[in-house]
């Protein structure tokens, strides 16, 4: 029986960031295309994504390309001659939102169901697996039972998040920002007002909390869940961050890569999605790159503490607590198990108000600590928990070389007329045979000529494989060691040549299945922008669609958000625990909603108006 591939998928802000996640251990990284990314930041050119697929095929890595905004009419043909040529450079899937891909003529390119496609129940991962998706990259909200029962009601492969940055609001289901100033997370361009500090009120104006990030939530890490998660039909583990930087997709990547290897060692009939032997020169730690905290974000079925209302911002790994204070330096209570402040790295604590400050540590003894400006300015105080967001030491070792994947290679020689032929197979299942010229001489020393071959043919430093394998079939020859390093040289050339070829593929467009829609009516939030959208949910049975909110702001009052999370409980002020005059209101400066809760699923519907 084929072992399931179990697919470790990784962000890239650009090929840079896309060749280190792979090298890092990623089974297949996620990048920005050109035009139509959700983060119209990250985008890329075609050339620099070509080279990506490259190297990803060198070890059996996917590349994902995100087109997974909402498309406008105008912009449909673009779309569709970027996709055309993204599968003309090598690009195994598209992350799409806009069913207007489904309406296109495309290559037979697989396309990914974006979470922006609010994928939350068995019948509507069932409906876009039927409609021809390949993948379906599930909500983040979902419990562990919810997936087992979707993966139970599906045979698509499902894609889940572990790690990083969590939005508020159900993915696709965000229009506060385009409520705000016409930025909308649904084409690429969010302003992130859930990362903004805001006043919860009721509706006489009466302030039930003020000035806290309300919206803003921790960062996802499950780490810890990874078995169960591949118990309930997890087959790709998503980490987020395609602007984050190169150090963070190496330090996170690397984790994951070792923290899904220790699982599947322990499961017979699962495998790495992709190849090579991969060595970090570092011990990976979340929390020292961007962590605003953790949290398993409702995965286990249970509420927990899921918000960070006190900063936006990562405080990183929390270090110990003040215990003195001095007009030059304060004296730091390390936590166990953390590795000592040192010289350059940046801390920061939260002042009584809460408020976040930071410091430089510019000389350090142990936990004797001066920081870099004079401490009555810092704002430190003695009981200040301080957490480390700048780990000096270990992004010194980020910036240097601190990975490398290699792919084991199995060599077979043979004597033959006038030279020696030579079998090289790599552990992808590429292979090339060689017919190399050189005189053959009889050895003195037996031993030490097969001795020189097997050194020297091992001799792969610098090259992306290793000798796993080694068949000498030929009497004792004496091979001169520049003649040996030359044939060594030639036989990776010629694996490398394999690796970098692209298969043909076909550019013949396919037609993808029509199957009735569950609903006759839609609203704004089934995000319908386009004539060609409109069409597959037409085709679909679907007498009404309203525009989506991008193309047309619905009137009247309107909800910007759903979320699970929910304020009040954040605050503990359920009902029956405490009282307020309904409806509550959030405001600053920016804009006032007004928030509905949902008790009975325990969460929230935002509106503006």
């Amino acid at each position: 029986m084929e072992k399931q591939r179990i697919e470790l998928l990784s962000p890239a802000r650009d090929l840079a960031c896309g060749k280190e996640a792979i090298n890092h251990g990623a089974d297949a990284v996620y990048i920005g295309a050109p035009k139509f990314g959700a983060r119209a930041a990250a985008g890329n050119t075609l050339e620099d994504i070509e080279a990506l697929c490259a190297h990803g095929r060198l070890y059996g890595a996917s590349v994902h390309v995100t087109m997974n905004t909402l498309l406008f009419d105008g912009e449909l043909d673009a779309a569709r001659e970027q996709a055309v040529a993204l599968w003309s450079a090598g690009v195994d899937a598209l992350i799409i939102q806009d069913m207007a891909f489904l309406e296109m003529d495309l290559p037979p390119i697989a396309l990914h169901a974006s979470t922006q496609t609010d994928n939350r129940t068995p019948e509507r991962v069932k409906f876009l697996e039927d409609s021809g998706f390949e993948r379906v990259i599930l909500a983040r909200e979902l419990s562990l039972d919810t997936i087992r029962a979707i993966s139970d009601a599906t045979t698509v492969p499902l894609e889940a998040f572990v790690h990083g940055a969590l939005c508020v609001s159900y993915s696709g289901q965000c229009w506060m920002s385009a409520a705000l100033g016409g930025r909308s997370a649904n084409r690429g361009t969010c302003g992130q007002p859930c990362r903004l500090a805001w006043d919860l009120k009721e509706a006489s104006g009466k302030v039930v909390s003020a000035g806290r990030h309300l919206l803003s939530l921790k960062d996802m890490d499950r780490s810890a869940h990874i078995g169960p998660m591949l118990d309930a039909g997890i087959s790709s583990f998503k980490i987020e961050g395609r602007l984050k930087s190169q150090d963070y997709v190496k330090n996170v990547t690397a984790f994951y890569r070792q923290a899904l290897d220790r699982e599947l060692d322990r499961r017979a009939g699962s495998t790495r999605a992709s190849f090579g032997r991969v060595t970090h020169h570092f011990t990976p730690n979340i929390e020292k790159s961007f962590f605003r905290g953790g949290t398993d974000y409702y995965l286990s079925g249970k509420r927990g503490k899921v918000a960070s209302p006190d900063t936006p911002k990562a405080m990183g790994e929390r270090m110990g607590q003040v215990v003195h204070v001095a007009k030059d330096h304060v004296t730091l209570k390390v936590d166990k198990g953390r590795t000592p402040v040192v010289n350059g790295d940046g801390l920061c604590f939260l002042d009584p108000s809460g408020n976040l400050k930071g410091i430089k540590a510019n000389r350090v003894d142990g936990g004797l600590i001066r920081p870099s400006q004079p401490v009555a300015k810092t704002g430190l105080f003695k009981g200040a928990v301080l957490y480390r967001n700048f780990d000096h030491a270990f992004l010194k070792l980020l910036e240097k070389e601190s990975a490398e994947r290699r792919l084991a290679v199995d060599l077979s020689i043979k004597e033959v007329k006038d030279g020696l032929w030579i079998a090289a197979a790599d552990e992808t299942g590429r292979s090339v045979t060689h017919w190399f010229g050189v005189e053959p001489v009889p050895a003195r020393d037996k031993d030490k000529a097969r001795k020189t071959l097997e050194t020297q043919l091992a001799k792969l430093g610098g090259t992306p494989f290793y000798l796993r394998g080694l068949t000498l079939n030929l009497p004792p020859l004496f091979v001169p060691v520049s003649e040996i390093n030359r044939l060594r040289r030639e036989v990776v050339a010629l694996l490398l040549d394999e690796a970098g070829a692209m298969p043909a593929r076909d550019s013949e467009p396919v037609s993808r299945p029509v199957i009735p829609f569950p609903e006759t009516r839609l609203t704004y939030g089934a995000n319908v922008a386009n004539a060609l959208a409109k069409r597959f949910y037409t085709r679909r049975g679907v007498s009404s669609v309203e525009p989506a909110f991008e193309a047309t702001e619905p009137e009247g009052p309107v909800t910007v958000m759903e979320t699970r999370h929910c304020i009040r409980e954040a605050l503990g002020l359920c009902k029956g625990k405490a009282h307020q005059a309904e409806p509550l209101v959030l405001e600053n400066e920016k804009g006032r909603f007004t928030v509905h809760f949902l008790c009975g699923v325990c969460g929230m519907r935002i509106e503006k108006g």
